[in-house]
């Protein structure tokens, strides 16, 4: 019985410090004070299971597709490139403002975080396409499936396969928007 007590107790304490601290306002929200490692290390494993958890069960489309490409640039240069770049360059006021920094994503992803194998570039591409349509809480990434149906999500997970192997020319070969498309738009 003294044990039950003394874990119960151990529970409460525990707790209260848990509030405590909660309703402080002691730990620092501004996104130019990065997270304690602890912090860090907890919500960015949190958020790497979630999203492999969640994206595991889609279905790839054929990502080669020139038109799918093609439609998927135009998106990535309106939507994406001021947080996650362009080709040649380092960074923007966007996202050096942005606190997780958002991954450039004309690097190789295998120099983000993983091995470059075909199970691999499968697995990040349901990921990327889970992130597109869904976002990422407190991060700064919107969930784009409020605005973007799943074609044209697939659409610019097919242009992100192709971006690392860009350079700035063929960069703004395929994101330039036509004018008939801007109309549907």
């Amino acid at each position: 019985m003294k044990q039950i007590l003394k874990v119960l107790l151990l529970m409460l304490v525990t707790g209260s410090a848990g509030f405590a601290f909660l309703y402080s306002g002691i730990y620092p929200m501004g996104a130019d004070s990065p997270h304690t490692s602890l912090t860090y290390w907890a919500l960015e494993t949190l958020r790497e299971h979630s999203i492999e958890r969640a994206s595991r069960t889609l279905v790839l489309p054929d990502l080669s597709s020139p038109d799918l490409i093609l439609a998927g640039g135009a998106d990535y240069n309106e939507m994406c490139s001021a947080c996650h770049l362009e080709p040649g360059k380092r960074g923007s006021d966007m996202s050096a403002g942005l606190y997780p920094q958002p991954p450039n994503l004309t690097i190789p992803p295998f120099l983000h975080r993983v091995d470059d194998n075909s199970e691999r570039t499968s697995n990040l591409a349901r990921e990327q396409f889970w992130v597109i349509k869904h976002g990422i809480k407190a991060s700064g990434m919107p969930a784009w499936g409020k605005t973007h149906d799943d074609q044209r999500i697939w659409a610019m997970v097919a242009f992100l396969q192709q971006l690392p192997r860009l350079d700035s020319a063929q960069y703004q070969i395929l994101t330039a928007r036509g004018n008939t498309e801007e109309a549907h738009h």
